[in-house]
């Protein structure tokens, strides 16, 4: 049998503290309004960090039953540090946003994504990443194989659209699907949806950690004006939206 590896809590406690209260937005994490994240989204993290992976429930609870309790709160599944130095204000716009944004989305909200874009749901902000890494990251914690799609951030805002920001990360509430772009659904996945046309699928289908594609062939007289020649594909389409941003990032 494998021996069961030992940590020092004074370690984890370091980390803990690290993650919940000084730096969450390095993790791909955002706590709610009052500094709280659950107890599976601090794991999610901790694991993903080499070194890391064997660290279970129950070594966070020796932290808790050690010197170091008074440093944390629990509430439910839901933990949080006394002492936070970071500040989240949803209401403050972002300022200068890079031109483009990457965000990971379940596979299963994919095709809806495509639809419909990326709708407002009260009381939730969709998480952005400049860099695909940190996109892709969070979008694994949904799906082992999210798919990754880009945000025109810049012209986003332009139109009109909120950008919080959080350390390296963004929030925005809702995002038009003109302003988003990535890959085109399967179509044995359109055949599949339009076997299944009659079913409106609920916010845990679509909106969770989700953004929706960019639909290139909606756009009838946009395939006229282009005749006979072949299509741009998406990536495509994003280089022309990020050459034509200006001013940004």
């Amino acid at each position: 049998m494998p021996k069961k590896r030992y940590i020092k809590t004074g370690n984890l406690t370091r980390l803990m503290i690290y993650i919940l209260g000084h730096k969450p937005f390095e993790f791909g994490l955002v706590p709610d309004q009052e500094g709280f994240l659950s107890f599976k989204e601090l794991l999610q993290a901790i694991h993903e960090e080499a070194g890391w992976g064997y660290v279970r429930q129950g070594d966070i609870t020796e932290v808790f039953l050690g010197k170091d309790r008074a440093l944390f709160q629990v509430d439910n599944k839901r933990i949080r540090t006394i002492d936070r130095r970071w500040s989240l204000d949803l209401n403050q716009p972002a300022g200068l946003l890079p031109k483009v944004l990457f965000m990971g989305i379940r596979r299963k909200a994919h095709p809806v994504v495509m639809e419909k874009g990326l709708k407002k749901v009260d009381g939730r902000f969709y998480v952005l990443s400049p860099g695909r890494e940190m996109a892709e990251r969070i979008g694994k914690r949904r799906d082992p194989r999210p798919v990754l799609l880009e945000v025109m951030a810049g012209a986003a805002e332009r139109g009109g659209n909120l950008f919080c920001r959080f350390g390296d990360l963004f929030l925005s509430p809702e995002i038009p699907v003109r302003y988003i772009a990535g890959p085109p659904v399967p179509k044995d996945v359109i055949k599949r949806g339009k076997e299944k046309s009659d079913r409106i699928p609920d916010s845990g289908d679509v909106f969770h950690g989700g953004t929706f594609t960019l639909d290139l062939n909606r756009d009838t007289e946009r395939s006229r004006r282009y005749g006979g020649r072949k299509k741009k594909g998406w990536k495509e389409e994003a280089r022309k939206h990020r050459r034509k941003g200006k001013g940004h990032l």
